[in-house]
């Protein structure tokens, strides 16, 4: 029989509903969450819950908890593939960091639901099952990380939240689903050509911010974001442009030895020094910026802090 492990970190898809009406998110364990959902039949199903919070609340350090959840669970060769259930708020970003730190070739499943198992028309059931049957699919084996929802497949590079509420909450922009869960069988269209794995070797991560830029941004701003990490993304405008103004700051944190990675508030297309001017991608380039390539601000940061803590180069990590 195909056996999976099902890790719980709490979300929407473990939430209740209180006395007015609310959800309050991360309120039911693993066991729970399975009694309301049922899981097929046909797979054994070992639970553990690792967390019990609404997604927003998770930090870099339950990240790490989670990866050594997965690594355990990973030693016992009956396991065909992981599950994790997830908030969706933050969903992206846990996906991604597991997609980086699990070298096992099996899969890793992140899901979540939009709605609550309480909830009329809640996506919870469907969303868990799927996941289950994705994690011991052999299709899957070798693909990093994934997302299900609403049946379908996502690689956890690319996937984004796209609304904040509908059923259908996640997208690939530029690059779609991976495949489709349709009866309970999986169907596999596309895989990423290239798996980044990576081992990390430091026991805390270091705090990397993000600082999106907008017309007319000030440099007190920026120098106030870099005062308080070790290291920023900075998501800039079209092909990775500033203000002018800010300049300067970001000259000033490399000076210093803090990395600066550069990424688009576009939905698609690279960094690229195509223009010459204060505050061009070209610029910011000569003063040591890394270009962040077609990442988005969130899995820029990811990135950088999974190679950080692999001693990993940043320039080579964003080719």
């Amino acid at each position: 029989m195909r056996h999976v492990m099902l890790l719980t970190t709490g979300g929407t898809i473990a939430s209740t509903t209180n006395e007015s009406g609310k959800l309050v998110a991360g309120e039911l364990t693993g066991e729970e969450l399975v009694e309301l959902c049922g899981l097929p039949s046909d797979i054994k199903v070992s639970i553990r819950s690792v967390l019990q919070k609404p997604s927003v609340h998770i930090n870099t350090n339950d990240w790490l908890l989670l990866k050594m959840e997965i690594d355990e669970a990973f030693s016992d060769s009956s396991v065909d593939g992981i599950v994790v259930t997830h908030g969706t708020d933050t969903l992206e970003e846990t996906a991604y960091f597991l997609g980086l730190t699990n070298v096992d070739d099996r899969p890793v499943v992140v899901t979540g639901s939009q709605r609550g198992p309480e909830q009329t028309g809640s996506d919870s059931y469907m969303n868990l099952r799927h996941a289950v049957y994705a994690a011991c699919e052999p299709d899957l084996r070798g693909t990093g990380c994934v997302v299900v929802f609403n049946e379908r497949i996502f690689a956890a590079r690319y996937v984004k939240k796209e609304h904040a509420s509908n059923l259908q909450g996640f997208n690939a922009f530029g690059f779609g689903y991976l495949g489709i869960i349709d009866n309970d069988v999986i169907f596999t269209y596309q895989k990423p050509v290239k798996r980044e794995m990576y081992q990390i070797v430091m026991e805390d991560l270091l705090e990397i911010g993000i600082a999106k830029v907008y017309l007319g941004m000030s440099a007190a701003t920026l120098r106030a974001i870099l005062q308080t990490v070790d290291g920023l993304v900075i998501e800039g405008v079209g092909r990775g442009q500033v203000p002018p103004a800010l300049v300067q700051p970001i000259r000033s944190a490399i000076e210093e030895g803090k990395p600066v990675i550069m990424t688009t508030s576009s939905e698609e297309g690279k960094v690229y020094p195509t223009y010459e001017y204060d505050g061009s991608a070209h610029q910011l380039e000569q003063l040591g910026v890394i270009l962040g390539s077609d990442y988005d601000s969130k899995k820029a940061r990811i990135k950088a802090l999974v190679l950080l803590a692999s001693k990993q180069p940043l320039e080579n990590g964003f080719i």
